[in-house]
């Protein structure tokens, strides 16, 4: 093994120690190194990164993803080899800014649901419904609801393994979702008999649900229920239903007059995110928070609240 494919394994190994996946560092880095052996090059120099960064034909984004995993590789690097240089932090800028999360009303929720209702096989309108339903009520990752088996769901607690970080949580669920879990289960079985897979979600072929057709069947039933992008950077999305859950766990906090220091850590726990920091790029830039936060924090608002 050379010296930079050492320093990239050891790398990989540590950051993951620390909980982390690395799917696209890792192959970035791969990348990185076999370029390197090609052009027969062996000082690391800024250049040399943002020259292999900038090689495929693809967005500026991409580029500054590509690059950003090399900086971020280099700066440990460095500590063991000096030779390294380090990207600075200003180079090869991302210049599309993040998209905007949607944050979906009770009542867009409920006409996403009633049109999957409408689609016309019984058990792939159950299945559509109880999928959305339950993303919405628990926050799940779409990909964590899909991998679910039928044995993760005992006494109203789900255990979902979260491939993101190699861990498995518990989510209790609300009796309700249990309910409609189990309305859809015995749908299922009614329908489909015995089924080969396990899954707790499955198609009509018995099969567990493909994340792509999902997110296709969920595209069009936000067209059918009359769903609109609020702006160009803030279209209704799958993932946006854990964004809605988060955002209204804080809100419900906040009508409760209950602490959000408290609450963050709680609710980043049982979404499964490796610190409540990743909670937070959820919630803060969701007007209804901040309009909330603000309340909290002035008189105008200590008025209302005691008013109301």
């Amino acid at each position: 093994m050379s010296d930079m494919a050492r320093l990239i394994d050891d790398y990989l190994r540590l950051r993951r120690s620390l909980g982390f996946k690395l799917e696209k560092n890792a192959l970035f880095l791969t990348q990185f190194h076999q370029y390197l052996q090609q052009k027969n090059i062996t000082v690391i120099t800024v250049e040399v990164m943002v020259d292999w960064a900038i090689l495929p034909n693809r967005s500026p984004n991409w580029h500054a993803s590509r690059l950003g995993v090399l900086r971020s590789f280099a700066r440990w690097a460095h500590l063991f080899d000096s030779t390294i240089e380090v990207p600075p932090a200003g180079l090869l800028p991302a210049p599309g800014e993040r998209l905007v999360a949607f944050v979906y009303s009770p009542a867009e929720i409920n006409a996403v649901m009633a049109a999957a209702s409408e689609i016309r096989t019984p058990l792939v309108a159950a299945t559509y419904r109880t999928l959305i339903g339950l993303l919405a009520a628990a926050g799940l990752r779409v990909g964590e609801a899909i991998r679910a088996d039928r044995a993760d769901l005992a006494d109203g607690v789900l255990t979902v393994a979260d491939t993101k970080f190699g861990k498995t949580r518990l989510v209790p669920l609300h009796p309700t979702t249990v309910a409609a879990l189990g309305d859809y289960a015995r749908l299922r079985d009614e329908i489909l008999g015995q089924v080969p897979s396990d899954a707790l979600f499955v198609s009509l072929a018995g099969t567990r649900l493909i994340y792509k057709n999902v997110a296709f069947v969920f595209h069009r039933l936000v067209g059918k229920a009359g769903i609109l992008p609020r702006s160009s950077r803030c279209r209704p999305r799958l993932h946006d239903l854990r964004h809605t859950f988060a955002v209204s766990t804080m809100l419900d906090a906040y009508r409760h007059d209950r602490n959000a220091a408290e609450v963050l850590p709680i609710l980043s726990t049982y979404l499964g995110h490796a610190s409540p920091g990743s909670t937070y790029w959820y919630l803060q830039a969701d007007p209804h928070l901040l309009t909330s936060a603000a309340e909290r924090r002035s008189p105008v608002g200590d008025a209302v609240r005691v008013s109301s």
